[in-house]
């Protein structure tokens, strides 16, 4: 069906219909804008949710992505971040493919609907104007028809009036012969015009109407053709980006399956794992009958087998270490716990006349110590009982009361365990880094020394010794943290001696039970004293606190040593030595550096392993 033939008299509508099936164009166009917006709209709020919740720079958010279920969720925000980086090609796709390419079509359109509409109307404008000369024509031939027959008439009547003269006859003759001539002239033209006119008509109807129509038809087909063409581009679109996002789905759906509870239940327990035993059953404490404090070893009470009053009897009620031997808990809390120092590189005194300094003291160390004491006596609750005296050496209240130690012993052992190995990891790569540094400044240097007009070698000098002096402090701390770690494993508990420790802190249960005189317990479970102590035996009592433990134990001589340098012991726990003296050792080394010796029976402290020349027993030697 061909609009020329079946609409060769619609002329104005097809001008409607077209203008029509363009702003049907324009709008389908502006429904993709808004989709492009609606996609660069929501890729954006993806994006923006994906980051929102990604996980921080802090140690708080790296410990959390070693649970199986926060790589699984790290997995899904960046798989929909890649998800939202789909939806961004969709709409840059329908922008460019879609919009772009139908804005550029509809003013293709508007220019050739105009054209030809414009040739349509010529071409209508002429057929009337053929029209019109047909009209002007006729209506002339016709005058002119008129014309001659009332020039006929009048002839006639004259021709057959006798009063008229023959000179009127033959005017009146004339006159009707020249109307009739000018009648015969216009209905030729007329018949002439008729003719053209027909012809005109004839080809506009059939052959230009026809062509114009064709060709605004074919324009109307291609625009319905091209709004196709759009909405199937607009499916592709959307399916190029499927396979795509099917893959983030699947990546989403894989990290799901991947989460282990057994593994995340496991990490809780590496994390929160504190090396301690569980603690032991709480012995009956019978108080309906007065306690009969038993004389032994880790009896409280300070009585004599001779039943002598001793001079120090005050002392027993200001005894606050039920637990754990005097020698012992001073060893702990006075042992200096940072490497010693180097020994001189000379023998002599005059080689280093100031001596080496002895390690500051400081709150790692005690820190340390207690949380020593802490793992080898699992009886947590204990240390509990320490506080309520209120007597606590200073040192023990700063170890309460301080910051964070450097060497983590605050922490539990298995976790001050991998505090120290994330440390030690931390250092090495911190050396690897400036070692990495000082290999391309060597290279550098090595290029400069070559050619000298590409730089100076000694513009890099500095550089290389600074890093040097970095590299050799971050191996230090490393060396510092190392040791500590091999400590902490070293005192870890193992399966092999649960059973032992479990015995030994029953034990240790019963005897602090025994032990606890009943006087001094408040109902509350605080720690006081009895009313109608002596306030100076209460003074005796904690003034001389240390010389009662003296009395229970006193470590025996496992070898001699002899100083190969001074050393001055100007900090608690250590003592001073004199190039060439010969002490006794009392407790070796135990992988810290430090041995500990006794001058006499009343002094006695800490020293470097590498100032002394050890000589043990053979019997410490074969045990």
């Amino acid at each position: 069906m061909s609009w020329g033939t079946e609409l060769w008299d619609q002329f104005d509508n097809l001008d409607k219909h077209l203008q029509w099936g363009i702003e049907f164009v324009e709008r389908y166009n502006k429904f993709v804008k808004d989709r492009t917006d609606i996609e660069i709209s929501y890729a954006k709020q993806l994006r923006n949710l994906s980051k929102k919740y990604q996980s921080k720079k802090n140690s708080r958010e790296e410990e959390e992505q070693r649970f199986t279920s926060c790589r699984a969720f790290m997995t899904l925000l960046n798989e929909m971040n890649d998800y939202a980086g789909q939806h961004e090609v969709v709409a840059e796709n329908m922008s460019g493919m879609i919009f772009a390419e139908l804005a550029r079509y509809i003013q293709e359109l508007k220019q050739e609907k105009k054209m030809h509409f414009q040739e349509g109307r010529r071409a209508q404008q002429h057929i009337e104007s053929c029209w019109k000369q047909l009209e002007a024509s006729k209506r002339r031939f016709e005058r002119d028809c008129k014309e001659a027959e009332r020039a006929q008439q009048h002839f006639e009547k004259m021709d057959s009036d006798l009063n008229v003269t023959k000179a009127d006859v033959e005017k009146a003759r004339q006159q009707a012969h020249t109307r009739h001539q000018m009648a015969s002239d216009s209905k030729a033209e007329y018949c002439s015009i008729l003719q053209n006119f027909n012809k005109e008509q004839h080809e506009h109807y059939y052959t230009n109407i026809p062509n114009i129509f064709q060709k605004i038809q074919d324009l109307d087909e291609r625009r319905i053709v091209r709004i196709g063409d759009s909405m199937k581009t607009f499916s592709e679109v959307d399916r190029k980006v499927i396979p795509i996002i099917g893959k983030c789905l699947d990546e989403i759906t894989k990290a799901a399956e991947s989460i282990d509870e057994k593994q995340d239940t496991q990490l809780v327990i590496e994390s929160f794992k504190s090396g301690f035993e569980q603690p032991g059953d709480v012995e009956f404490e019978d108080f309906s009958q007065s306690m009969k404090r038993t004389v032994s070893e880790s009896s409280l009470s300070n009585n004599r087998p001779d039943g002598k009053p001793d001079s120090k009897s005050g002392k027993s009620k200001g005894k606050l270490w039920p637990f754990i031997k005097k020698n012992k808990l001073m060893s702990l809390l006075t042992s200096p716990h940072q490497p010693p120092p180097p020994p001189p590189s000379s023998t002599t005194p005059s080689a280093v006349p100031n001596g080496p300094q002895s390690p500051k003291q400081q709150k790692e160390p005690l820190s340390h110590r207690l949380n020593e004491f802490m793992t080898s006596k699992p009886k947590i609750h204990c240390f509990r009982s320490l506080k309520r005296g209120k007597m606590l050496n200073t040192q023990v209240w700063n170890f309460i009361e301080g910051s964070v130690p450097e060497d983590f012993s605050h922490l539990p052992p298995e976790q001050r365990r991998k505090k120290l190995q994330q440390k030690i990891d931390e250092i090495n790569k911190e050396i690897q880094k400036e070692s990495d540094e000082r290999d391309g400044l060597t290279k550098m240097k090595d290029v400069y020394v070559k050619n000298p007009q590409m730089g100076d070698p000694s513009s890099v000098a500095p550089r290389l010794a600074e890093i040097g002096q970095t590299i050799e402090k971050l191996r230090q701390e490393s060396q510092k943290f190392e040791a500590w770690l091999a400590e902490v494993e070293g005192r870890l508990p193992t399966k092999s001696d649960q059973t032992r420790r479990q015995s030994e802190m029953y034990e240790s249960q019963s005897s602090a039970v025994n032990n606890c005189p009943q006087d001094r317990e408040s109902p509350d479970g605080s720690y006081t004293e009895e009313q109608s102590q002596d306030p100076q035996l209460k003074v005796a009592a904690q003034n001389e606190f240390d010389d009662e433990f003296d009395d229970e134990e006193v470590l025996t001589s496992i070898g001699t040593c002899k100083a190969m340098y001074p050393f001055e012991g100007q900090n608690e726990g250590t003592i001073t030595i004199t190039e060439g003296e010969t002490l006794t050792v009392i407790e070796e080394d135990k992988g810290d550096g430090w041995t500990r010796v006794r001058r006499s029976e009343d002094e006695e402290g800490y020293v470097p392993t590498s100032y002394v020349e050890v000589y043990l027993d053979k019997s410490v030697k074969g045990t």
